[in-house]
């Protein structure tokens, strides 16, 4: 599933990060625990011209512990990165912020100039509530739909730091099939820009594989089904999904399904993992090499010919 989901004021969103990024010491990037890698907006590394970065794996308390771990260890051993995760109750976590901040710009803390920080993220990653802990009151605006920051914003903090936040914005494009259904499961991309009972049918065959017994256990299966489709219409079944004549309502599956994963009533789960990540880096690489390779062999022939 390819996604072109590129809103104006997302445009525009961009253009004004490029603008003002001289003016910044550290960006903050807020992603997703339950899907750190799909979460990650290709565009701030294109976007910070090698300004420090702090990512932020918020919604921990939903994400599977073990595999957020793993992904901290990745993130932390990247250059000019620090890696935290975080859930909004976790106070003594948030006022450390500005402290970690500070230490990968030493310069402006040594100075006692405040640190100029700027935090991204794609929609619905919980921005604007964090925005309001680390400000102690309630300034930005906080919604469940995506999109719900229009226009650029800066804030100071009672501990010296300067806050820029933007609008959460995606890039032009999702090329990768399995980050586009993660993101709309995850509610990132608004039920309206996709298919919402191909999104729950992903759901489910994710779940029947990573998280079998959070199924049985929550939905009372007697036995796991075999394919996705037949998850969502067992779960139809035995949560009264039906229409006349017993007939199951995938529209209604679907919805349920999915309200009960990012409520996280399934438990906490994570959506991918460093290793698979890995992996697709390495298959990407060698298709990069064979393309090289072959395009290289074109233009010798095309030579030879000439």
């Amino acid at each position: 599933m390819s996604i072109n989901w590129f809103p104006g004021h997302m445009h525009k969103a961009r253009k004004e990060i490029a603008k003002v990024m001289d003016e910044v010491d550290v960006i903050i990037e807020v992603i997703d625990a339950r899907l750190p890698q799909s979460s990650e907006n290709p565009l701030v590394d294109t976007l910070r011209k090698g300004k420090p970065k702090l990512k932020i794996l918020n919604k921990s308390d939903l994400a599977d512990d073990e595999r957020t771990q793993q992904w901290l260890e990745y993130f932390n051993s990247l250059p000019e990165t620090r890696a935290i995760s975080l859930e909004q109750s976790q106070k003594k976590v948030i006022n450390q912020i500005a402290d970690i901040c500070k230490q990968m710009v030493p310069s402006r803390s040594n100075a006692e100039r405040p640190v100029r920080t700027m935090i991204l993220g794609i929609p619905n990653v919980g921005k604007s509530t964090l925005i309001n802990a680390l400000l102690g009151r309630k300034i930005a605006k906080v919604g469940n739909e995506p999109a719900v920051t229009k226009t650029q914003k800066r804030f100071t903090t009672h501990n010296g730091m300067v806050l820029s936040d933007t609008p959460g914005f995606l890039w032009p494009k999702i090329e990768d099939i399995d980050s586009g259904y993660r993101l709309a499961a995850s509610g990132a991309i608004k039920d309206t820009a996709i298919e919402h009972e191909d999104v729950a049918i992903f759901a489910a065959g994710f779940m029947r594989t990573d998280y079998p017994e959070r199924l049985i256990e929550r939905f009372k299966f007697k036995a796991m089904p075999e394919i996705a489709e037949e998850v969502l219409d067992e779960i139809g079944r035995r949560r009264g999904c039906l229409r006349p004549g017993g007939i199951i309502d995938r529209n209604k599956a679907s919805t349920l399904l999915l309200n009960e994963i990012r409520s996280g009533k399934l438990g906490k789960i994570s959506f991918e993992t460093v290793g698979e990540w890995a992996e697709k880096r390495r298959l990407a690489e060698l298709e990069r090499i064979e393309q090289e390779r072959l395009a290289a062999e074109e233009a010798a022939e095309s030579k030879g010919r000439s």
